[in-house]
């Protein structure tokens, strides 16, 4: 089984794989690779209906290049180190983080903040560390915690210096998937005001009752199964050793396929 960087060509083969809808162990087998290494490639770089292997290619080339530029130690870094953790591993996990939270809707510099808060031990970060961390400007920190609060994702908390830390704990799991199955409320009241308007024996009010009573439903399901779920996020988890890669992985998330 060959190892080393995935090539240009291999990469063309991965593209057109995604385009036959084939499932990554396929594409795999025929690229003689691990299905793991298929999965990390395809969901780094947009994931399979964004996949393009000329980009791919180019950004992994830039990766590299800057892995073979030293660079100054920062606190990041460092801290990285110390905590006997491999830094080059965190930062394409976290690279590959922030490609998977955009694929489910966010904008890039929203997935980016968000993956630095769950990727620190903290679990909480200042504006000021946020940006040092990301090396972007305040503004850009600013405008992405102000979406993560609306959606709430993350809780703002004063530290003992009187400075906004941004937090992601279990509970915000909770509360976004609460947000989330009510923010369809309004949608359904759109809806059945529509009904009353357009007159209930029409097409066009069954079709909008049919959408009403379909997300009630989800809504309904969604807050059941939250209640039920939540003290899941307050149960200290049993840390299991992870299992070595194999070449093939049946339980590989398929193109096209949720994570769920």
């Amino acid at each position: 089984m060959p190892g080393g960087r995935l090539t240009q060509q291999e990469r063309q083969q991965i593209a057109l794989g995604l385009a036959d809808s084939l499932p990554y162990a396929e594409i795999a087998r025929r690229l003689d690779r691990p299905t793991s290494t298929v999965t990390r490639e395809v969901m780094r770089n947009g994931g399979p209906t964004a996949y393009r292997a000329d980009l791919a290619h180019r950004a992994t080339e830039r990766r590299a290049h800057r892995r073979r530029t030293p660079a100054p130690a920062r606190g990041a870094g460092a801290a990285s180190q110390r905590d006997g953790r491999d830094a080059e591993a965190v930062a394409e996990y976290e690279e590959t983080l922030t490609t998977v939270l955009m694929g489910s809707g966010l904008p890039k510099m929203t997935a980016r903040v968000l993956t630095c808060l769950f990727t620190t031990d903290a679990g909480s970060l200042s504006a000021s560390q946020l940006a040092q961390r990301l090396q972007v400007s305040p503004a850009s920190i600013s405008k992405a915690i102000a979406f993560l609060e609306s959606q709430s994702l993350v809780r703002r908390e004063r530290d003992e210096r009187r400075r906004d830390r941004y937090i992601v704990d279990d509970e915000l799991f909770y509360q976004a998937t609460i947000a989330s199955a009510r923010a369809n409320d309004q949608l359904v009241a759109t809806a059945r005001q529509g009904v009353a308007v357009l007159g209930r024996d029409t097409p066009a009010a069954a079709r909008l009752e049919n959408v009403a009573r379909f997300l009630d439903f989800i809504s309904e399901s969604i807050v059941r199964a939250a209640e039920q779920a939540r003290e899941v996020l307050h149960t200290a988890p049993e840390m299991a050793e992870t299992a070595p890669e194999t070449a093939e992985d049946d339980n590989t998330v398929q193109p096209g396929q949720d994570r769920g």
